[in-house]
C-alpha cells in the first residue's frame, strides 16, 4: 500500500494524541493508494486493546463505500510493544480483504508496519510512503 507523507503523519499524531491507550481507525484506498484517514473512537479505552463500536464501523464504512473506495486498512497502535499482530489481532482479522496496519509508537521514533492476515496467516507487505 502506498500511503502520503500527510495521511502517514495523521496516524502517528493520533496514535501519539490517543497514547497510552491505543488508536484506530480505517484507511480508504484507491487502486492500492491510502487516500483518507477516518479516526475511530477506541471505545475499550484500553492500552492493550481496540475496539471500534459497530454503528461508528458501518458509518466509516459507508462513508468509503459512498467515495467510490474500499477498505484498504484497518489501524491501531501500539503503546507498549512492537508493530506486530497479537493473537488477539488476529483472531479478530475479519477483513481478508484489506491490510492491518499497526503504529508502533512506544520509541522515539514510530514504527508502522502493514500486515495482510488471511485465516490466521499473518505476512507483512510493504508500506509505501510517499
Amino acid at each position: 500500500m502506498q500511503i502520503a507523507r500527510e495521511l502517514y503523519d495523521q496516524l502517528v499524531a493520533q496514535a501519539r494524541a490517543e497514547a497510552p491507550d491505543e488508536c484506530c481507525g480505517m484507511i480508504a484506498a484507491r487502486d492500492g493508494r491510502a487516500v483518507q484517514v477516518h479516526p475511530a473512537e477506541n471505545t475499550a479505552h484500553s492500552p492493550l486493546r481496540y475496539e471500534i463500536d459497530g454503528r461508528e464501523q458501518l458509518r466509516i464504512l459507508d462513508a468509503i463505500e459512498d467515495a467510490g473506495c474500499e477498505l484498504g486498512a484497518i489501524y491501531h497502535s501500539h503503546t507498549r510493544t512492537a508493530p506486530e499482530p497479537s493473537q488477539t489481532d488476529i483472531n479478530l482479522a475479519f477483513y481478508p480483504d484489506a491490510l492491518y496496519v499497526i503504529l508502533g509508537v512506544a520509541q522515539e521514533e514510530p514504527d508502522v508496519r502493514a500486515w495482510r492476515i488471511v485465516d490466521g496467516e499473518v505476512t507483512q507487505v510493504e508500506l509505501v510512503v510517499e
